[in-house]
């Protein structure tokens, strides 16, 4: 094909587009709700349009790739990621004037002078070297189709099930069909082309990127684009990236240009893209991208495309099907993914929520694979080079909220991602708590990236130090439900030099005598009464650093190591302050009573203890537990995404599910890009949880909430449809997890359990929480359990009592009637219970 002749082809694919807006309007009115009579009791997000944004587009990953189908007929667009495609390169950004300026500003702030410690903070702990780097797209491979602007019966899917996308719409007659997935298996994403006649195929492909790069052609069939990643704050673009979109068809011809290939008269066409880069860890960028991306491509090339398909869906489904839910259907199946959203606050569509929790399991399976990196702030999927808040590892509440859904959900595989990550930010932080703090132990503060920077960033609210706390909580929690010995072994270490920075960290403050972190803050919020974050003594950290030392000293009992410094935290621990109840009977989010039932920001922090935490509980701290939901009406409910996700499961450990259900509908909320609120948040068409703009941790807030009210498992037992919500009368759902080792499934009816399945993993005492009588459907026994729980898995914390403001009215707390069993398990058996009808 010679280079006029393709870009002839270009211009009339242009032309076509210019009229794609103008068309659609009217083939949509002829389309019908749905052209292809598709199962709506599949899981699935399917549409009669195609994606006009990129928050309209469906996301396909397998852990290290992504990419964004539009499906849009006329000009197709795979818009690219890979994991590793970070801007600069190894780095640090400490700041060492730090240690110096450390007793001044702990001074001012126990003087009350915030705005003189914020000064001072800003000027030497905050860094100035980087605020760290960015996430950032590859670029987009193009297929431009001469002729398909003028389409009709357009359906476009994302099949939760078989993680893959399909568009189908028919031009003149012809019926055509685009597949594509994202391997799990060959680690290459897969586009193929189909028609109902043959020699049909026709397009132009293409690449192109934001990134420094070039594109050209290899072979007649192979477009290679090569690129680097950019500088930022000074800091050299190092990451080299390779993709490589081979084409193969069956029939037809393909010619190339120097950058582009053409495809004509193909019975079909399968595009295979493979994308690779330099990086090897956060220190060593002196990987081979193009070796990588060839040796990807090669394997990918040897298979048929039916088996390559095949084995993708088979590599994904051993995660996605370990859980099941059923919350009933309705009609409203019947109507396109964003008009069910639009629709769902006024409707009854129980089978939205189904799909929005399982669609939170398939981003986490596929944005966070072993042996890759964890989810960003938007999982795996940025369209930019310099994306919201960098896309980077916000470690104040973000990257952990990825994590919520991975053990309970039955994807422990995929929180190993961020248990690496915790491994390494231990190594970097190490030097940081030397530098900045003259203390041994490893300290992060609240934002990291590829690199695993851990000095503050931002300003003196990014001077919070306790990321690598919150952080080690998730090391334990996998342990819970895992009891893996050998792995809490291995994980120890990192704990234990978390816990050995806050006993030098921790400095005693002059009212009380406490022990507290300073300076520190609220994450990103600050107090009415003087609006300076810095702080010290915030609840949150003081309930972070009592887990942190609490699970330290549980780990080294259970390993038989370190007794005396597990009588050194001991020690420390007891003199953190106690958590506060202040005048309006709220959780005091500050060491000092200075909440204001008006403080409506998007940050809980203080209600950390109460979720994911598990300080508070309605019948071991009942005064807590009033207090905790009086800060949260306070906070109201609309707030932006993440937030509102929280809240959902907030409102389940106050085992409210109607409530708890309340913010579900908030978050099913319809939000459009050009009219996105900065201060209410939503869901997009594609549902992904809009921020706005978008930010993943809000999908898997939702679908840790989801099941939080379904199950839950830190108070000392299982505890059965603990927030069921009126609406949901009957359902199921198989295959959660619990801590201890335990798998269970439930099915309701009349807001009641009906049957109960539990598989121990590990043996041991199983006790469960229920809201109506029990019978074992099998030959074991069901005792009527009694005193604290044998199992050491669900051991509960000690709480100390709190101090209550004599101003304060609290409420009377009642958990309601429940039935309380044991069964002592054996390892490998199922249990099966049915409700007992006397």
């Amino acid at each position: 094909m010679t280079q006029d002749l393709t870009n002839e082809y270009r211009s009339d694919v242009m032309k076509q587009l210019a009229v794609l807006s103008s068309l659609s309007f009217v083939l949509l009115q002829l389309i019908g709700p749905r052209a292809w009579g598709q199962d709506t009791s599949r899981l699935t997000l399917w549409y009669n349009a195609p994606a006009q944004e990129w928050v309209e587009a469906l996301p396909l990953g397998n852990g290290r790739l992504g990419a964004m189908v539009f499906g849009v007929p006329g000009r197709e667009r795979l818009q690219l990621n890979e994991q590793t495609v970070w801007a600069g390169g190894p780095y640090r950004n400490d700041n060492p004037k730090a240690l110096q300026a450390l007793p001044a500003v702990r001074q001012l702030i126990f003087d009350g002078k915030y705005s003189e410690a914020r000064a001072l903070i800003s000027e030497k702990f905050i860094t100035d070297i980087a605020h760290d780097m960015p996430y950032q797209t590859v670029g987009n491979l193009i297929l431009s189709f001469p002729g398909h602007v003028r389409y009709s019966r357009l359906y476009r899917e994302l099949d939760l099930d078989r993680a893959v996308a399909t568009t189908t719409y028919d031009v003149d007659g012809v019926s055509f069909k685009r597949e594509s997935f994202c391997s799990f298996a060959d680690q290459v994403i897969v586009f193929r082309i189909s028609a109902s006649k043959p020699g049909m195929v026709t397009f132009l492909a293409s690449m192109d990127s934001p990134q420094m790069s070039t594109v050209s052609t290899e072979g007649g069939t192979r477009i290679v684009l090569h690129g680097r990643t950019s500088t930022y704050q000074g800091i050299e673009g190092k990451v080299v990236f390779q993709a490589l979109a081979e084409i193969r068809t069956e029939g037809g011809r393909i010619s190339s240009t120097d950058s582009t290939l053409l495809v004509e008269n193909a019975n079909t066409a399968t595009v295979y893209i493979s994308i690779a880069t330099n990086f090897r860890n956060y220190k060593d960028v002196g990987g081979d991208a193009h070796a990588k991306a060839v040796a990807f491509l090669g394997a990918a090339l040897r298979k048929e495309y039916g088996k390559a398909r095949e084995e993708h869906i088979a590599a994904y489904q051993k995660y996605f099907h370990r859980v099941r839910i059923d919350l009933g259907t309705s009609d409203s199946t019947n109507n396109p993914t964003d008009v069910r959203v639009a629709h769902f606050a006024g409707g009854d569509d129980p089978q939205l929520v189904s799909l929005y929790f399982q669609f939170g399991r398939y981003l986490l399976i596929s944005s966070s694979q072993p042996g890759g990196q964890p989810a960003n702030l938007q999982g795996l999927w940025n369209d930019v080079l310099f994306p919201p808040w960098g896309s980077k590892y916000t470690t104040n509440i973000n990257t952990e909220m990825n994590y919520w859904p991975s053990e309970v959900t039955n994807l422990p595989e995929m929180h190993e991602p961020l248990v690496q990550m915790i491994r390494e930010l231990s190594e970097s932080g190490q030097q940081t708590a030397r530098t900045m703090y003259g203390a041994r132990g490893w300290v992060l503060h609240h934002n990291t990236d590829i690199w695993r920077a851990t000095a503050p960033i931002d300003g003196s609210w990014g001077q919070w130090p306790t990321g690598g706390a919150w952080l080690s909580q998730h090391l334990w929690e996998k342990f819970l439900f895992g009891g893996d010995t050998d792995y809490l072994r291995s994980v120890y270490p990192v704990m234990k030099s978390a816990a050995e920075f806050f006993c030098d960290f921790l400095v005693e403050e002059p009212v009380h005598t406490w022990l507290v972190v300073s300076p520190s803050a609220s994450p990103e919020n600050a107090p009415a009464i003087h609006r300076e974050s810095s702080s010290a003594g915030t609840t949150m950290d003081n309930q972070l650093v009592f887990d942190l030392f609490s699970n330290t000293i549980r780990a080294a009992q259970i390993l038989g190591v370190d007794n005396d410094f597990v009588d050194e935290l001991m020690v420390k621990r007891d003199r953190l302050p106690p958590m506060q109840i202040g005048r309006f009977g709220q959780l005091q989010e500050w060491m000092f009573d200075w909440d204001s039932p008006d403080d409506r920001h998007r940050h809980v922090s203080q209600l950390y203890g109460l979720y994911p935490g598990s300080h508070i509980s309605p019948r071991r701290t009942p005064e807590l537990f009033d207090a905790a939901r009086t800060s949260l009406i306070h906070r109201g409910d609309v707030s932006t995404g993440w937030s509102m996700g929280w809240k959902i499961n907030l409102w389940a450990r106050l085992l409210d599910g109607d409530h708890a259900y309340k913010l579900i509908t908030d978050q099913l909320r319809l939000v459009r890009s050009d009219s996105a609120s900065a201060s209410s948040g939503g869901t997009y068409a594609n549902l992904f949880d809009a921020h706005p703009p978008f930010q993943i941790d809000g999908n898997f807030g939702c679908t840790a909430g989801i099941s939080e009210m379904l199950l839950q498992s830190h108070d000392g037992a299982i505890h059965i449809l603990p927030a069921l919500p009126a609406v949901w009368k009957k359902g199921s759902i198989s295959g959660l997890r619990a801590r201890g080792g335990f798998e269970v499934s439930i099915e309701w009816k009349n807001g009641r359990a009906k049957s109960v399945t539990l598989t121990s993993l590990l043996g041991g005492n199983c006790r469960i929480r229920t809201l109506n009588r029990l019978k074992p459907d099998g030959q074991f026994e069901l005792v009527q359990a009694e005193g604290e729980n044998p199992n050491p898995f669900y051991k509960v914390p000690h709480i100390r009592k709190p101090l209550i403001s004599d101003k304060a009215q609290l409420k009377r707390v009642d958990p309601g009637t429940s039935y309380l069993y044991d069964i002592a398990t054996v390892a490998g058996t199922t249990y099966q219970l049915r409700a007992d009808p006397d």
